[in-house]
């Protein structure tokens, strides 16, 4: 492995990177001083551990796409050929062949998974047939930042801590990224970014994934909520404690007692007089003696 590595100013000097906090930076760069040749490193955790960097500063990097995680614990440099040229002389392959063999190039010379897209939004008004959710590809880099992080140990000092404005913008920019109807970013408030950072990266990340795939199953008649309209709101619907699957809200059958349903019909005296029995017209029934023997022998036929 070689001593000397390189950085592109066109990658570090970008606005995608100077938002992010200095501790995600850090991170970035110790990990290319110590990734192999092809840009792969596969002890991400211990070079954490070691420059006292958090789980957060990794996941950041995923989420802006500045790093790409594998299920084997290995993440590569996202733009690794782009900082760094290696005469072939002195070149050695990556260890790591078997995550090699599932990414291509792309045309500014940057690694990405064989066969990734990004998921387009055709036209401002986003129809069913333009919106295309890609959940794939999504799930196995999920799967990927799992297996590199597996818990949120600095949740506790994150809800206590008052962040600087700059990580809660970087925060959100990161969950910006992974929505993708991007309008309506300036009508997020920095009240409302500082909510979802005291939420963290996990909850949300889930919910915004959660969200799209309720967007692909019903992608024929259902457009996506705009950012804006997702990150102010949309988004409670979709967290752990809130979240109620499609089969657990339209799966179970609703039984119609059979007067309801018009098998046996009821006239308007013998409607409002069940109304009555429900206590929504109590003033009706103690007016009307009449009323009030509707309603009982209405119980009586009933049984109730």
């Amino acid at each position: 492995m070689a001593e000397r590595r390189m950085f592109a100013k066109t990658i570090i000097d970008s606005d995608a990177f100077l938002d992010m906090p200095s501790s995600s930076q850090l991170l970035y760069f110790h990990l290319s001083m110590r990734a192999d040749d092809d840009g792969f490193i596969n002890k991400p955790k211990s070079i954490m551990r070691m420059i006292g960097c958090k789980d957060d500063d990794i996941k950041l990097l995923f989420a802006k796409k500045f790093l790409i995680p594998f299920e084997s614990g290995v993440v590569v440099i996202k733009h690794w050929k782009i900082h760094n040229y290696i005469r072939k002389d002195t070149y050695t392959e990556t260890k790591y062949k078997e995550e090699k063999s599932t990414l291509e190039m792309d045309e500014n010379n940057a690694y990405r998974l064989a066969g990734d897209a990004p998921l387009q939004v055709c036209d401002e008004s986003v129809t069913g047939q333009s919106t295309q959710v890609r959940l794939g590809k999504e799930s196995i880099v999920k799967e990927s930042i799992e297996s590199i992080v597996h818990s949120d140990p600095d949740e506790s000092e994150r809800t206590t801590k008052k962040p600087s404005m700059a990580d809660v913008n970087s925060f959100f920019e990161a969950l910006w990224e992974m929505y993708p109807v991007k309008k309506g970013k300036g009508q997020v408030s920095e009240s409302k970014r500082r909510t979802l950072y005291a939420i963290g990266f996990e909850k949300l990340q889930k919910a915004i994934e959660r969200y799209l795939e309720e967007l692909k199953r019903d992608a024929d008649w259902r457009k996506p909520q705009n950012g804006s309209t997702f990150f102010n709101s949309g988004y409670v619907d979709y967290l752990d404690e809130n979240f109620v699957p499609d089969e657990k809200k339209y799966g179970r059958k609703e039984i119609v007692p059979k007067w309801i349903s018009g098998e046996r019909g009821l006239d308007e005296d013998e409607l409002a007089a069940l109304q009555a029995m429900a206590g929504e017209d109590q003033r009706t029934v103690a007016n009307s003696p009449e009323l009030a023997d509707r309603a009982e022998k209405l119980k009586q036929t009933l049984g109730v």
